[in-house]
């Protein structure tokens, strides 16, 4: 089980929620992002991971 905060880099042409879907595929956990970067910015996306999610 993970259980924290990940920073991760957004490519451009990406949303953040496509980013929030992979990651939860790949760790089979519940995820969700502090703030919607824009699809052509680039930039460091903060994911919540299980719990964390809930804190904000």
């Amino acid at each position: 089980m993970l259980d924290g905060i990940l920073v991760v880099r957004k490519p451009e042409n990406c949303t953040s929620h496509d980013v929030v879907y992979k990651l939860k595929k790949i760790l089979n956990e519940k995820v969700g992002h502090t703030g919607t970067l824009d699809p052509m910015a680039t930039g460091v996306l903060p994911l919540l991971i299980r719990k964390r999610n809930k804190s904000l």
